[in-house]
């Protein structure tokens, strides 16, 4: 993929994110969303060496689209500026859709690539779900946060939205307590996209995923509670 002709065209809608503008400059639109599409189709390819389960996975319905949902939101500028996919063994790309984990990258006009793992923002039955698989799984859970490969990628698991207090029916004093505290059961790191090796972005997407794994797997033997209060 041409990277340095992505992050200019994603800078420049940046600056001028109205539709004349999109319109106008379309046919360059078109053609880096065709390469961005060979991305994804040879990244879920390198994806299935170690997880055969996101074979399947439609890479079209993998990307996200450019327009925004404005209809609920202050900020009205009609489009993305990044490029990004979510893949999944079920097409599911939102996290908050309740499909289970994702792999989820994305690459910004400032030359960004954010990349993670897991499940953002799940429903709240999900999340509750989840939190309860953690005390059943607590040795589990334990490994998972102590892995190596894992650690040594990402930060830890992502704090955004997390709450100040226990959730409703979980011991303070468990020792996994603020992990239960977390809306999210993802993981997330971002880097500088290097515009001048476009070939080792799919080798380097493959490896930070391949390093989320075990949380992946985690998230996956999660089984689902057969009623689940809000929090």
């Amino acid at each position: 993929m041409h990277l340095r002709d992505l992050k200019q065209y994603l800078s420049e809608l940046e600056e001028n994110n109205a539709r004349p503008w999109f319109v106008m400059n379309k046919p360059r639109y078109d053609i880096l969303r065709e390469e961005f599409l060979e991305v994804v189709t040879e990244l879920i390819r390198q994806i299935t060496l170690f997880d055969k389960q996101v074979a399947a996975c439609n890479p079209k319905k993998a990307m996200f689209r450019i327009n925004r949902d404005i209809r609920f939101s202050k900020n009205k500028t009609p489009y993305k500026t990044r490029f990004s996919a979510g893949i999944t063994p079920n097409d599911l790309r939102r996290p908050s859709a309740g499909g289970g984990p994702t792999w989820y990258f994305q690459i910004d006009g400032k030359g960004i690539l954010g990349m993670g793992a897991g499940e953002y923002l799940p429903p709240p039955a999900r999340l509750k779900a989840i939190r309860q698989h953690v005390l059943n799984d607590a040795t589990g859970f334990a490994k998972i946060l102590k892995n190596k490969a894992l650690r040594a990628t990402y930060a830890g698991l992502l704090e955004e939205d997390k709450l100040l207090r226990p959730p409703k029916g979980f011991d303070p004093d468990h020792p996994h307590i603020e992990a239960l505290k977390l809306k999210s059961f993802f993981v997330w790191t971002e880097v500088k996209l290097d515009i001048n090796a476009p070939d080792k972005l799919v080798p380097q997407l493959a490896q930070a995923f391949k390093d989320a794994l075990p949380l992946v797997l985690w998230l996956r033997g999660v089984p689902e509670l057969e009623t689940a209060d809000t929090e």
